[in-house]
């Protein structure tokens, strides 16, 4: 939580604790940016206005990032293009002060989820490019034709290898990129881009 509003920072640092999340707090974007990047789901919940750096100018900075998280904004003097600049820059909602608290904490279990959704779709794609990287050059030249939906023979003669020579690399990329079938090789390279 980032707010340079201390009284803010403690109220919402207990309501937080209280529903069980673990919070860190800061008073500034600066101090927000100093720390190092989790691993972990998180989100931030981020005051609009403040000093030095403004909560949308941090959105900015982290927008693309690789400390992109998903953020909720709170303002107690915020105007209808700031919320739609907000929102529209990808924040997960904005509330103007007063809010209330359940609606908060709300939120904040949506943005976790989404997040922790996120992790595991980019986990997912570490591995399968570590797959990927696992494959020879040669592994790479046949997974290609087979992308096209070429047949063995049209890539033996392709490639100036035997038809066996293919298949044999084909076993190799199916068992190394996990797909008991081409179906499922092709889920994988789709989601490989």
């Amino acid at each position: 939580m980032v707010d340079d509003d201390l009284s803010m920072r403690e109220a919402l640092g207990s309501l937080f604790r209280a529903a069980g999340f673990r919070v860190e707090c800061f008073e500034s974007a600066r101090h927000f940016l100093s720390r190092p990047p989790t691993d972990s789901a998180a989100c931030l919940v981020l005051d609009v206005r403040m000093p030095e750096l403004s909560g949308l100018e941090l959105q900015q900075v982290l927008t693309g990032s690789s400390r992109e998280v998903p953020i909720i904004f709170i303002a107690a003097h915020a105007d209808v293009p700031m919320a739609v600049r907000a929102v529209k820059a990808g924040a997960v909602e904005f509330f103007p002060k007063p809010f209330r608290d359940d609606e908060l904490l709300e939120a904040v279990c949506k943005a976790l989820e989404r997040e922790q959704r996120a992790l595991a779709k980019r986990a997912e794609l570490a591995e399968l490019r570590a797959r990927r990287a696992r494959l020879s050059e040669r592994e790479n030249q046949v997974l290609a034709h087979i992308a096209l939906g070429r047949l063995n023979k049209q890539i033996a003669v392709d490639l100036g290898v035997s038809e066996n020579t293919v298949k044999a690399h084909r076993r190799h990329i199916m068992k190394k990129m996990g797909a008991p079938n081409f179906a499922k090789l092709a889920f994988i390279l789709a989601r490989l881009g």
